[in-house]
Parts: structure tokens; sequence; C-alpha cells
């Protein structure tokens, strides 16, 4: 993880740890670093929190530090999504994760030589540890930023929406505590001039109202710079305002698609071109109050076909010059939604190695409407108009603070834009040249293309000689087959869970 977007749940985690009375060190890998093969002392446990873009990394580091004698357990997303291929490395893995579960886990910690518990609480966490009390793990952290560093808070969790593809869909919205927030903002206001957070919450400002009231309570108005993810349907020109006068400076709507979610984005019933054109005229709106708006798509839904959807979305590209645009090619991560149990049910879902399972450099549900080489064709030509010079120049004299407008064009030409434009290229020729890397992608054999080996084992680097014997490849299926059986384990006493690990 980039420092500037590390999580809340490890530092979380970490207060937790100490409290129940451990010696606790915290590391934020963020890949530009050594991995990290050696930590500051010799470890009894080993707690790795991880999205499943960095599985295979973390199956690895589980393999080396339980040969030195370490119990590893893993958290995170990809421990909600895939619990049944994550226990065959780790000795504990773990879902919803609250202070009691920690307490009770550690207080019985034992290697599982014959394979993982899975463990959760019944809920998300009610209240977790505040800024004051993190601090002593962000700070590390953002040493690793460069000029910006941003630190994480969340006033929520869950999501009132239930977006088919979102890990959140099945999570009850709940605010946390609205006095730890205002507390944690004035310890911030010590720490730095002008501090910057970026919200956490699944959707910021469902109780906009007591939100910003809090916000308000805690600190002179715009003397904190604040960034969000929210719905467009929150996004009222009168909350706009409120949320200028406080210091917002960007926000991340979900789009999502032009056909579908209509609730989310202040549209109803509008579909197609009426939808382009209300979305749009809400994101110029929007842009006289928010320095930096990315709008978010995801492509290849099933309600997607033919060119139009592609089409529409470089119609809103135009209309909207001041949004970078942010595509996540549809994926299904596991446990992640129920509307994976359909995906796998009807056989769409493929095997590709979780490590490139991050919404762009591999999408594993094969496409209900297109061909793959036709897909990639229409993915490549929006990409391209996204990021060509006039768009970029359109985009940069759109907006007029000067850190949003160059942020844009340096991530124009990185690689979310000209690098995306160079591996989907590569990709579709290799559709269209290599029958069995095109045979791999229609679901015919499950021999992982060398392409997706060789960048892996660089990747890794000396870690791939950690990686455990089968840890590449995953069942796809495995929800589909868990379903309806009752393989998780809810702990809530120590003695459940020592009977568990017998």
């Amino acid at each position: 993880m980039h420092a500037n977007f590390a999580s809340v749940m490890p530092q979380a985690l970490a207060v937790w740890c100490e409290e129940a009375g451990h010696e606790v060190s915290l590391i934020c890998y963020t890949g530009f670093e050594k991995v990290p093969l050696d930590l500051p002392h010799k470890p009894d446990v080993v707690f790795i929190g991880a999205f499943t873009q960095a599985a295979q990394m973390s199956y690895a580091l589980s393999a080396m530090f339980r040969a030195q004698g370490a119990v590893t357990v893993l958290g995170g997303p990809h421990a909600r999504c895939y619990p049944e291929d994550a226990c065959q490395y780790f000795d504990y893995v773990l879902g919803f994760t609250d202070r009691e579960l920690v307490r009770n886990l550690l207080a019985d910690v034992q290697p599982q030589p014959k394979g993982g518990i899975h463990l959760q609480a019944a809920t998300q966490p009610t209240s977790l540890p505040g800024v004051r009390e993190r601090w002593k793990f962000i700070e590390p952290t953002l040493k690793k930023a460069p000029i910006i560093k941003i630190v994480p808070m969340l006033s929520s969790i869950g999501c009132p929406y239930t977006c088919s593809f979102c890990i959140d869909s099945s999570v009850p919205y709940q605010p946390l505590d609205f006095e730890e927030m205002k507390e944690d903002l004035r310890f911030l206001r010590t720490k730095f001039r002008r501090p910057r957070v970026a919200w956490h919450d699944p959707n910021f400002g469902v109780k906009f109202d007591d939100v910003m009231d809090a916000i308000e309570d805690a600190v002179p108005p715009n003397s904190v710079d604040f960034i969000a993810e929210s719905s467009l349907s929150l996004l009222s020109e009168a909350h706009l305002q409120r949320m200028q006068r406080n210091g917002f400076k960007a926000i991340l709507p979900g789009v999502e698609s032009w056909y579908d979610l209509g609730n989310k984005s202040r549209t109803g019933k509008q579909q197609g071109i009426e939808k382009v054109e209300k979305v749009s005229e809400h994101i110029n709106m929007i842009q006289q109050y928010i320095p930096y708006i990315q709008a978010n798509f995801v492509l290849g839904l099933d309600g997607d076909s033919g060119r139009e959807p592609f089409e529409l979305t470089k119609q809103f590209i135009d209309r909207s010059p001041s949004a970078f645009p942010g595509y996540s090619l549809l994926s299904a991560f596991g446990r992640a939604a129920p509307l994976n149990l359909e995906y796998q049910r009807n056989d769409r879902v493929l095997g590709f190695p979780f490590h490139f399972l991050n919404n762009n450099q591999a999408m594993n549900v094969k496409p209900a409407n297109y061909e793959w080489p036709a897909f990639y064709d229409h993915v490549i030509d929006l990409t391209r108009h996204s990021f060509s010079w006039p768009s970029i120049a359109r985009r940069f004299q759109a907006i007029k603070a000067r850190i949003p407008r160059w942020m844009n064009v340096v991530r124009a030409i990185s690689s979310e834009g000209f690098g995306r434009i160079r591996y989907y290229s590569d990709m579709r020729r290799r559709l269209v040249e290599d029958r069995m890397f095109r045979g791999y992608f229609e679901g015919e054999h499950t021999t992982v293309p060398r392409f997706f080996l060789q960048r892996m084992q660089q990747d890794l680097g000396p870690l791939w000689e950690w990686l455990p014997k089968g840890a590449i490849e995953h069942d796809p299926k495995a929800y589909l087959k868990a379903n309806g059986h009752a393989n998780l384990t809810p702990i809530t006493r120590v003695a459940g869970m020592a009977a568990a690990a017998r």
C-alpha cells in the first residue's frame, strides 16, 4: 500500500494487541522499499493485512515466518473474500475483527499445521481506536510518504447502497462515535499546520448533517483538507457548499454504469445518454465547490453491450473535462458480494492468480456480452480517448487549483493512463496471437500463462522462493462450494477457541 493509502484497521489491530500486553511493531510495506524479510525482533505472532493483489506475497511471508517459529494470522479484504484458500497458508484467517476477537485469539494462539482456522466476529467493530491512540503507528507510516501526507480516518462503516459487485453491499451502515472523531481532528491540528485527512468510509456523508456538525464543532472552518468517497446522491449543492466551507478538496463519486444504480447517482430510472447528461451536469456543478474530482466506473458489467457504454463514457469525458476517470474492470473477489455466486454457478469466474486481481491487470469474470478481443478493443479505445493529449489539456484547463491540475497530468501519463494503454494493448495482442493465452481467458484450460508467471516472479523477488506449493492457483468456485455450509466460526470465548484449535 502507498503510505498515503494505508488502512485504519492494521493500526487499530496494533493498538488492541498492545492493550492486551504485547510488544508490537507495525510495518506498512509500500512496494517501493526492501521486502520486509526481517522484523525488528523475532515475533511470536505475525498479523498480515492484505488486499487480494498482495495474496501471493502474503502467502510467501507466512511460509517464511512460520518456518522461523511464528504463528501467522491473515486479515483484511483477502481474508474476507477467500478464507478457504487462505486457511491453507496461515494458522488463522480473520473475517470481521473486533477487540474481543483479538484478545481471545492472543490468549490461546497455537500453530495449526493441519490447516488454518477461520474466525470472525458477528459484525464489524462498533468502535475503533482513534487517531491519538493510533498515532505511534500512523507516524512512521507517514514518514514513507513524500511531500503530501494523508491521515486515514473513519466516520462510519458499511454502506446503505446494495451495488451488486461491492464488498460493502451486505454490510449494514453504522456511524462511529462523533465525539471521538472530534477529538481526533483536534489532535491532528496539534501535529500539522494544516492536516490532510482521507475518510475511508465506503460512502462518506450518509449522516451528512451529523458528520458536518462534528467537523464544524471540532476545528475552525477550512483548517483541515479532506478527501472522501461519496455517492452523487449525497452531493447536493447545499451539501457541497458546506463541504467547501469546511475544507473538502477532493471527492470520488461512483458513477459505475450508464444503465444501472440510478439511486446512487440521483438519476432514478434514467439510462444511456439521459443519464450521461444528468451526471455530467452534476459533476460540473461539483467542480464549482470541490477542486479535485475522480469519477469511478466499472467496465464490463452485464448490463453493457456493444460500443454504446464506452461511447457514452467518452461523451461524459468531453462534457465534464474536470473529472479524472477511474476505470475498474469487473472482478469477482470470492465472497465479496452475493452476485459472485451467480457468476460461479454460470462458470464465468476464472482462476487468475490473485496477484493480478487489482481491478485493472486482469478481469476474472468472462463478459456476458463481449468476446475478449472486442472487449479489450473497447477498453483500449476508451482509455486512449480519456488520456489523449487533447483530453489531458482540457482537464488541465478545466481545473484552477495548481496541485489538482498537475496531479491529473501526472496520473494520465503514468501507469494509470499511458501505462494501461500499453498493458491493455499487449493483452489484446496476446488474445489474438496466442491460442493458449486465449484458451486460459475462455476457461478452456487452467494452465497459468507464462506471461503472468514471469511478472509474478519478478514482482515477488526473493519471496518467490518462499511461495508455497500450489499457492499460485486457487479454486474460483470455492464460495459456491462452501455456500450453505456452516464453515465460518464466530468466536466469543477463549474456551471456544481452544476447542476449535483441537
